[in-house]
């Protein structure tokens, strides 16, 4: 069930009408504490504090304002955040990388004042969060995505992986972060946590998004303000027993035709005392609930396409948030538009000479003539021949129905969907490799059907879905091999993208036979039906979903990858993802093996490791190709669950405990650490 909501959209440079009113507390000095840095010589981010209850002054602390009293320190690696976020004095932690929690599910034990804040968009905390305990104060956590602990099971009761737990902590600020894909919950505030503000956050991608309680104490404060929610199901959030709960200008989104579907929206439990202004609620069902304990008032509220119970009322003291502090609502009709453009991480927080490269150069694709290019591949073409630096190719919200080509002398292009969901954007088109091209020179052949072809070295596609919509039922007279995206280079990276088809969906190359070819696959939805993750390529497949579908004739019977690994090289790594569909049971093969033309100096490789597979997988899951016994290859598994894993046995090779340990995502990866912008 998936709801959802949205986080601030305002840019520094464009502060929003709430902060505005507020600048002194929001990004000033707070009374009670002097900074060594003085604002003359200090970046705005780094002496920030919060608004909200988190700038009201109370339990001996003056606001929040994290650690803006001690040094600025700059992390790569999980050993320098942790030793900075456990230190006893305070500290401003830049992190400047994709930082990957170990083992899984680990959540530092931060402490008092620090401010932990993402640079730009680099920083990044993958399988893993933090953790406030009882007594732990000023505190801000910001402009970070953490994401990815997922363990494959939805209602996760085993698992407690959150992005941000708080237990008895008070005047904490999150603030601009995009938090998702956890196994537990994205924010749990419990056990009295108050003096609490949780603002443009986008959280997602999450049974349960934000619980609050835990708790018989009716003591928290708590102001939720300019976040977007989408894609969870509950807890958005579910508020038990706060004394004075302020939800203003939140935007949450039920998107249309996913998986997940919201249970409710904003909860106001126990004996919770909520004020709801101004907020947005898009095809959430149960928009609004709470017990017949609570009170809630609402105000201004806007419902569309909801439906269910949306309530009101109670018998608690009415209260007003300006008595606590200052701030100004946006009107609730602006609130989509507001967070899609301005909630979650910053390319201008966290940001200073020393902690930042050469800004990347934007180009704006709008179908509708408000960017710089209407279509992508114009914008590809104004791309300079060998450019030096990233090129980021910001695609708005559209079908864009076109052909894309990165050539191979055009390299650090990022093609990214400028929506707030991988579906907003859809780049597709229909060649088949047996589609005749318009000059009569033949025929497009596999790699040349794709729709998107990315050929250059360090180039990235994040945030959108590429298809392949040949209809294979029409044109069953010609080769009905029809790529959605081709990779033919080094250091790719395909990052929550969703990537559609039917038979070689995915196909991912080398340059050439004698030239390396990595590709990183995170987060992201493939769908196929025959050998649709193939090619010669390494690859990982990481934290993402395999759907398997039906033929054109509705027959389930298929196979997920066809590795043509050269010898010497690694194949293709399935980790920590999710294999299934609606086909028959028993009807898949995880792969066969590809033997391109014959070829008997190729030696394909496919392991599929810690991941759940469905029925539809076969109990013998790997299959010959071309006359070549799969067996004189390498294919294997390791530690996989659901109905379709299975025991080893000579038809199901299985690694050993020390075989995983040599095929891990960096042993695929080699020097290479994929970027996260």
């Amino acid at each position: 069930m998936a709801q959802h909501r949205r986080r601030r959209t305002a840019l520094v440079i464009a502060i929003p009408v709430a902060l505005a009113a507020t600048s002194a507390a929001a990004y000033g000095l707070l009374p009670g504490s002097q900074s060594k840095a003085s604002a003359a010589t200090a970046p705005a981010w780094a002496t920030a504090g919060a608004d909200g209850f988190a700038s009201v002054n109370a339990l001996g602390q003056n606001g929040t304002y994290g650690g803006r009293d001690g040094k600025t320190v700059t992390v790569k690696t999980l050993a320098d955040l942790e030793k900075y976020a456990t230190a006893a004095e305070p500290y401003v932690i830049v992190v400047a990388a994709t930082i990957n929690m170990d083992p899984v599910g680990k959540e530092i034990k931060v402490q008092s004042d620090k401010t932990i804040i993402g640079s730009g968009t680099a920083g990044q905390i993958v399988a893993g969060g933090f953790f406030l305990g009882q007594g732990v104060h000023n505190v801000i956590i910001r402009n970070l995505t953490i994401r990815d602990a997922y363990q494959g099971t939805w209602n996760d009761k085993e698992h407690d992986y959150d992005g941000i737990q708080m237990d008895g902590a008070h005047h904490v600020w999150i603030d601009h972060n995009d938090i998702r894909h956890m196994a537990d919950g994205l924010i749990d505030s419990r056990k009295d946590t108050t003096y609490l503000t949780v603002s443009w956050n986008k959280l997602s991608q999450e049974n349960k998004a934000f619980g609050i309680g835990w708790t018989t104490n009716v003591t928290s404060d708590i102001t939720i303000h300019h976040n977007w929610i989408r894609e969870t199901e509950q807890r958005n959030p579910s508020t038990d027993n706060v004394a004075h709960a302020h939800l203003y200008n939140n935007y949450l989104e039920d998107e249309a035709g996913t998986d997940i579907k919201s249970s409710y929206g904003n909860y106001s439990r126990g004996k919770t005392n909520m004020l709801l202004e101004n907020s947005y609620f898009q095809g959430i069902n149960n928009p609004v609930i709470r017990d017949s304990t609570a009170t809630l008032v609402q105000k201004g509220n806007v419902f569309s396409g909801t439906s269910g119970r949306n309530e009101s009322g109670g018998s608690g003291a009415s209260w007003d948030p300006k008595s606590y502090y200052p701030y100004t609502l946006d009107k609730a009709a602006d609130v989509p538009a507001l967070l899609k453009s301005g909630a979650g991480p910053r390319t201008s927080l966290g940001t200073t000479a020393n902690t930042t490269s050469a800004a990347a150069t934007t180009l704006t694709v709008a179908q509708d003539g408000s960017g710089q290019y209407t279509t992508v591949q114009a914008a590809v073409n104004a791309v300079p021949v060998d450019n030096p630096s990233r090129v980021v190719i910001s695609v708005k919200p559209g079908t864009y129905r076109e052909l894309v080509k990165v050539p191979a002398n055009k390299p650090h292009v990022t093609i990214q969907g400028a929506g707030g969901s991988r579906k907003d954007t859809t780049i597709v088109y229909d060649n088949a490799a047996g589609t005749r091209k318009p000059d009569g020179s033949g025929t497009y052949g596999t790699p040349g059907s794709a729709t998107v072809s990315v050929l250059s070295d360090d180039s990235q596609v994040r945030n959108l879905t590429v298809t392949n919509d040949f209809d294979e039922s029409r044109h069953q007279d010609i080769a009905n091999q029809a790529v959605a995206l081709l990779t033919q280079a080094d250091r790719i990276v395909l990052d929550g993208v969703i990537v559609n088809g039917d038979q070689d969906t995915l196909e991912l190359e080398t340059a050439a036979k004698d030239k390396p070819g990595r590709v990183y696959i995170n987060n992201s939805y493939v769908t196929g039906n025959v050998d649709f993750v193939f090619g010669r390529a390494t690859v990982v497949v990481d934290k993402s979903v395999i759907t398997l579908k039906k033929r054109w004739n509705g027959t389930s019977a298929g196979y997920v990858t066809a590795p043509s690994t050269p010898a010497g090289r690694k194949g293709i790594l399935i980790n920590r993802s999710t294999i299934g569909g609606d086909v028959s049971a028993a009807s898949f093969f995880l792969g066969r093996n590809w033997h391109p033309g014959g070829d008997t100096t190729v030696d394909p490789q496919t392991t599929v490791r810690n991941s759940t597979l469905g029925a539809a997988i076969r109990s013998t899951p790997w299959s010959d190709m071309g006359g070549f016994s799969w067996k004189d290859d390498r294919f294997a598994e390791y530690r996989n669950t659901g109905a379709g894993s299975g025991a080893a046995s000579s038809n199901r090779p299985q690694l050993t405990d020390a075989q995983a340990a040599d095929q891990e995502v960096a042993d695929w990866l080699g020097d290479w650490t994929p970027s996260a912008s």
